[in-house]
């Protein structure tokens, strides 16, 4: 078995352990972050049947996975990075979700590049929850203009993401977020990497974006 399918199910095997120790029922989907990953380091993992990979450039999404998408349709891909709006017509043919929305003009873009091909793109609202201004995501007082305006333009909103401050316990803005998206009544969260995806889903992600933990470290 390779390495990164036995990462990958010691990892399952951690969040089902825990969730179950404390006793709430969430079964969290694991992105696994393929960035700056080479194919051949990617394909065990989906001949194991995984089928969420996230990455964060459009131009490497579409080299890496336009071939495999059409040979696999069941593989979901998820762009968890800043989206610019001059890429969005190429990122709504490759990608399935969009973990980056945090502004009307991207929102709108989106709608209209999604519908000249007829597909629907499942959007989160990245959500700016520690307030850094090194930091990309909406002001959580905007959230839910935002939201608004994302369901009156025709997109698919199934939830918020966030990415918390760095070197700071992760529980409160996890807990926050999770209620914000109910706040919302959105179904889908977007929360908890390699460090902290055990406490994400304590606060109930549903979307777990694991790269080093299952890829090892990058160059």
């Amino acid at each position: 078995m390779h390495n990164t399918v036995k990462n990958l199910l010691n990892i399952e095997n951690n969040i089902n352990t825990h969730l179950n120790k404390l006793n709430i029922g969430n079964n969290p989907k694991i992105i696994a972050v393929s960035k700056t990953f080479k194919i051949n380091k990617i394909l065990p993992l989906i001949e194991h049947g995984h089928i969420d990979y996230g990455e964060n450039k459009v131009q490497e999404a579409i080299e890496k996975w336009t071939e495999i998408k059409r040979i696999n349709s069941k593989i979901r891909l998820h762009m968890i990075g800043k989206l610019q709006t001059n890429k969005v017509k190429f990122a709504v043919k490759i990608f399935d979700y969009i973990h980056s929305v945090d502004s009307e003009k991207l929102a709108k873009k989106i709608a209209d590049e999604q519908n000249k091909i007829n597909k629907k793109i499942k959007i989160f609202l990245q959500v700016n929850i520690g307030n850094e201004n090194q930091k990309s995501g909406i002001n959580k007082s905007n959230i839910g203009e935002l939201a608004s305006y994302c369901k009156e333009i025709g997109l698919d909103l199934i939830g918020l993401m966030c990415i918390p401050p760095s070197n700071i316990d992760p529980e409160n803005y996890f807990d926050e977020l999770n209620k914000l998206n109910k706040t919302l009544s959105l179904n889908e969260l977007s929360m908890g990497m390699s460090s902290d995806f055990l406490t994400a889903v304590k606060h109930f992600s549903t979307y777990v974006r694991i790269g080093s933990s299952i890829f090892g470290q990058r160059s």
